[in-house]
């Protein structure tokens, strides 16, 4: 089986600042993932031609199940609300997605709280900090029936705030059911050891993912509970995000 975690940049290239929406459905092609993760995905929003992300990534893998939720509604860094969960099919909004080739039995939403306050920030080359507001986070967990076992995939996209992502992930385990294999993806935006170290879940990987052209640090994991024999992994550069997407093969 193979997982891939991918925070997509709403499938913006760094190479032209542009979302081609069949540029991005060819790199989802590409990965030939069996569940794929994906963080920063839109729906409906103008800078991405107000395509479905989630429906043209679960085409183009061949995806029997999918499910985007959003984190927020509106347009990221201009006007938006947090996301309920009973918006408009055809609302315009941002958040995650999780794909299978396998059926789902079961979803679950789990909706993490932003930092209620703007925060200062200190951005690399800037003397003076930049108040910031943060955005509303949403974990997602669907119950895969992958070949001969059951798994719970978990996928999610932490704040950037170091601080305030431990705390959101403390969130997202006590809301999980442990009681089967549980595989937690996405962009934790912490580094391994503390990945590690918060969710007792060992690594299945092991790859710088950012940024994209020389990556320095691992932000995006793939972590498990499970007796999952690792058969291959790459951190994969493709022509789209600012990440690259993180590929495991894992034998059942």
């Amino acid at each position: 089986m193979r997982l891939v975690t991918f925070n997509i940049l709403h499938g913006r290239s760094p190479q032209d600042d542009r979302v081609d929406v069949d540029r991005y459905a060819d790199a989802v092609r590409s990965l030939g993932a069996d569940v794929l993760a994906l963080q920063e995905v839109d729906r409906n929003q103008p800078r991405s031609q107000k395509a479905d992300l989630t429906a043209v990534a679960a085409e183009a893998m061949g995806a029997v199940e999918h499910r985007f939720v959003a984190a927020l509604n509106g347009s990221p860094g201009a006007t938006w609300i947090a996301a309920t969960g009973e918006e408009q099919p055809d609302a315009a909004a941002y958040g995650i997605a999780l794909l299978s080739k396998y059926p789902v039995t079961g979803w679950e939403v789990v909706r993490l709280a932003p930092v209620p306050t703007q925060v200062p920030m200190w951005w690399r080359g800037s003397r003076l900090p930049s108040l910031v507001r943060d955005e509303p986070r949403v974990a997602l967990a669907a119950t895969v029936q992958a070949p001969g076992r059951t798994l719970t995939v978990v996928n999610t996209h932490l704040s950037f705030l170091r601080w305030w992502n431990g705390r959101q992930m403390r969130t997202l385990l006590r809301a999980l059911d442990r009681s089967r294999s549980t595989v937690l993806v996405g962009d934790l935006n912490m580094l391994p050891r503390r990945a590690h170290r918060m969710t007792g879940m060992r690594p299945l990987a092991g790859h710088a993912t950012f940024p994209v052209q020389r990556p320095v640090e691992q932000i995006d994991h793939v972590l498990t509970d499970a007796d999952l024999r690792v058969e291959h992994s790459e951190a994969r550069r493709l022509p789209i995000s600012d990440h690259r997407a993180l590929v495991v093969d894992v034998a059942l």
